[in-house]
């Protein structure tokens, strides 16, 4: 890896055009290297798990709107849409938005924690619809070999920008990365020149750049939007590029750029670390996935209060317990814990998309009910049972500096996503215990590995797709580096007509 300073330029320095950030994740995007065997097995498990996610959700009213609209948009040769027969095509960068809302929807996919944080998933499905686009389209033909170096160079990029660049510092949405390397693997699956990948990435982040409010207060369904909107951008931005339209330069580094205006300002300094020529793109092994449908800092706190369910019986009952406190980093304090200050993390009538980014009314259901499922912990009865919402709100968070340390920590051995739990019972007892890292993270107890995410998709699935379209989809991905081009419209998924029409078809301006 090679270390690049990032900083903000006058308008009268004149950065050279090859000094700049988006040059230079251009040039990484256009290097032909080869993916590692390691890598292409990751890659294959993500098209697994992002499949799996959005099967689960195609029921979902924000799901079946995105999908409303992408049909509004038919493309002969196009891209498919997740649920739908593979011959319904529709244009490629509506089946981005479309298929990124199912997949994004459940929160339940990958995830990177750096500087930033990221879900790195959701490059995966703007480049496979591309794919299947340009595959019938494109003079030379695209196939599965390609996806998966796309899919490493957007991974890579994503990852990169992460841990150096934090955006939620400044209320700036994690999306503000994704854009860039939509961008880029798309340049990576296109094989496009420099130039071309360089306006793309400038025009995808310059679209991307949206504040935090939408995972803030009372979050709403366009907490699944941000990101297939930001995917679709990309597309378009790809598009605007190839056609020899330019971007705004220097869009990181300029006067009135991204970090002068947006991020630590005109002083600031960031090392951004990016692959050599020729270095293999890896930095899809450093993330990783979800057991549970919840946010990511949550997900050890789920296994840690399952184990204690089991352990202590007595955790059952709310009117037992006095008090919870969880020790734990900064980021999950503020985030998802009582140090955001959002009253609705405590509001029983809260939304969904509130209540998976609260850790508190997460940790009371895991103890009461030594389980986490992606629908019955969110239904509305769920989150008002009376004795739920007296020990809910009996939970709080405080920031350990030691816990923070870890969560920043360079070493991945070290790194951790927990905390410390203290309970007081009433009696006057108190039960003490910690966890670092979530069961299925690579540091974890059960690591995920391929059988885990075929299993995952296999429970997800159950009851949405029929058995035979199961066992498909699975043996597709599967082979994924090895599909021509034709095969690629076999990366989806159809589901039966009844789960399709069990959500009541919407209405728009198309």
């Amino acid at each position: 890896m090679i270390d690049y300073p990032v900083r903000a330029h006058r308008s009268e320095e004149r950065l050279a055009r090859n000094d700049e950030l988006a040059w230079r994740i251009a040039e990484v995007a256009h290097d032909r290297v080869g993916v590692d065997d390691d890598v292409v097995d990751m890659v294959i498990n993500r098209v697994i798990d992002d499949a799996a996610v959005a099967v689960a959700a195609l029921s979902r009213r924000s799901v079946a709107a995105a999908r409303d609209q992408a049909v509004r948009h038919p493309y002969r040769a196009g891209a498919t849409v997740l649920g739908l027969d593979a011959a319904v095509r529709v244009s490629p960068e509506w089946a981005a938005w479309a298929n990124g809302v199912a997949v994004r929807e459940l929160d339940f996919h990958d995830t990177f924690l750096g500087a930033e944080y990221a879900h790195p998933g959701d490059t995966i499905p703007p480049i496979v619809a591309v794919a299947q686009h340009a595959g019938r389209t494109n003079g030379r033909a695209i196939a599965g070999g390609d996806v998966v170096r796309a899919i490493a160079t957007a991974y890579e990029t994503q990852i990169d920008l992460s841990r150096a660049i934090s955006l939620h510092a400044h209320h700036i949405d994690h999306v503000a990365h994704l854009g860039p390397a939509v961008a880029a693997g798309l340049g990576t699956l296109l094989e496009l020149e420099p130039e071309v990948i360089y306006h793309a990435v400038g025009q995808a982040l310059h679209t991307a750049t949206q504040t935090r409010q939408s995972r803030k207060g009372v979050i709403s369904t366009w907490k699944a939007y941000a990101p297939a909107f930001t995917g679709k951008a990309a597309v378009e931005a790809v598009d605007r590029a190839m056609r020899g339209q330019t971007s705004p330069t220097p869009i990181y580094e300029g006067e009135d750029g991204i970090i002068a205006r947006l991020l630590d300002g005109p002083e600031a300094r960031y090392v951004v670390s990016l692959p050599d020529t020729g270095e293999s793109k890896r930095a899809i092994l450093d993330s990783f996935t979800k057991e549970y449908a919840a946010e990511y800092q949550a997900q050890a706190w789920i296994d840690l209060a399952r184990d204690l369910h089991d352990r202590y019986p007595e955790l059952r009952d709310g009117s037992r317990v006095d008090e919870i406190v969880l020790y734990t980093s900064q980021h999950t304090h503020v985030v998802i814990g009582s140090g955001s200050n959002d009253p609705q993390k405590y509001d029983p009538a809260a939304t969904r998309e509130t209540l998976d980014h609260s850790v508190a009314y997460i940790v009371a259901v895991a103890l009461q009910d030594g389980a986490w499922h992606h629908e019955r912990s969110y239904t509305n009865a769920r989150a008002n049972r009376p004795d739920t919402v007296a020990l809910w709100r009996r939970i709080r968070t405080v920031e350990d500096p030691t816990w923070t340390s870890r969560y920043h920590a360079t070493d991945p051995r070290r790194r951790a996503f927990g905390g410390r739990i203290e309970i007081r019972l009433r009696d006057g007892s108190r039960i003490v215990d910690e966890i670092a890292a979530a069961d299925a993270h690579p540091n974890g107890r059960r690591p995920f590995t391929r059988p885990a995410y075929v299993a995952k998709f296999r429970r997800l699935a159950e009851g949405v797709l029929e058995n035979a379209e199961i066992e498909r989809f699975l043996e597709v991905a599967a082979r994924l580096p090895e599909l021509t081009s034709a095969e690629l419209a076999g990366l989806t998924v159809r589901a039966p007509r009844d789960v399709l029409e069990s959500v009541a078809p919407t209405r728009g301006v198309f």
